[in-house]
């Protein structure tokens, strides 16, 4: 297609799974917002991923953040729902949303709950023989999006990198981002399933992708993960609205609980609020320029 606005862009050499395509191309708020196929190696099949990039001068570099999405979603609710392309514009941030589960391949049973499967790959690496060879989205997140992301558009700075998500993608920043100092220098989330190992969704998940052995699941954990971590001082903003009809299923509280020297945790609850975009939406702003004053000092 012609019409396509932003410009075009090659894959750096030494990619793996490349065959990168530009799905769609709209401008936003002094910005395009993209959405781009691609073959995903650590996956074994095609994924999308949005990438918003704000208007920026010749050489400049931008500051990156990864939006985790929750259960049932695809790439396309945040870039729709959350507004965030105005605060990104205004700040000067480039963020990227990746898929939330392996979605250009089918395995008996993952279709049958949206707690389970597509749409539902809780950010881990499977170790059980049916799931692990395609869900994989630790390591997608972890090593294979940022490193495409890297090679292909030269206006972001892989030195200034944050990470944050809402619900099973608010679990999934914590983790990775507390996992992964040296790639992520900021964390944040909206509504987290903070505690996986107990509740209901997080342990039908784990136990699916990883086997019975509570043992392997505590490094996909956050408070598990927030109680070990003894890297570089790290501050995490938690909203959690009052009114979330899966509050009880979600426990702030844990992450309040654990006492970190490393970890300053801020949960703010904030009253009348439920786990819908529309919560995401009202507190976006926030998040961004939490993650812009850490990155850009």
């Amino acid at each position: 297609r012609d019409s396509f606005v932003g410009r075009e862009f090659s894959v750096g050499r030494g990619v793996v799974g490349t065959m990168l395509e530009k799905v769609s191309a709209i401008r936003c708020f002094s910005g395009v917002q993209y959405v781009f196929s691609h073959i995903s190696s650590e996956l074994n099949c095609t994924m999308k991923f949005g990438i918003y990039i704000p208007d920026l001068e010749p050489a400049e570099k931008a500051p990156i953040l990864y939006y985790l999405s929750g259960l049932t979603c695809t790439e396309a609710n945040f870039i729709e729902k959350s507004g965030f392309q105005r605060s990104a514009s205004a700040m000067k941030i480039i963020v990227v949303n990746p898929d939330t589960s392996p979605r250009g391949v089918d395995i008996p049973g993952d279709s049958e709950s949206y707690d389970f499967g597509k749409g539902a790959g809780f950010y881990v690496d499977a170790l059980e023989p049916k799931w692990a060879k395609n869900y994989r989205m630790y390591s997608y997140v972890r090593d294979e999006l940022p490193r495409l992301i890297a090679a292909t558009f030269k206006e972001c700075d892989p030195q200034r990198q944050g990470i944050f998500g809402h619900s099973m993608g608010g679990h999934g920043a914590i983790m990775i981002g507390l996992r992964n100092p040296q790639i992520f220098r900021s964390i944040s989330a909206f509504a987290p399933i903070c505690n996986p190992m107990r509740c209901a969704f997080g342990r039908k998940a784990l136990t699916g992708y990883l086997g019975s052995d509570e043992e392997k699941w505590k490094v996909y954990d956050s408070i598990e993960v927030l109680k070990s971590y003894d890297g570089p001082q790290r501050k995490i903003l938690v909203d959690q609205g009052k009114e979330d009809e899966f509050l009880a299923e979600l426990h702030p509280e844990a992450l309040e609980a654990v006492k970190s020297n490393k970890v300053e945790v801020e949960v703010r609850y904030q009253d009348g609020y439920d786990h819908s975009y529309f919560f995401v939406a009202t507190f976006i702003e926030d998040h961004i320029r939490f993650h812009k004053d850490i990155l850009t000092h």
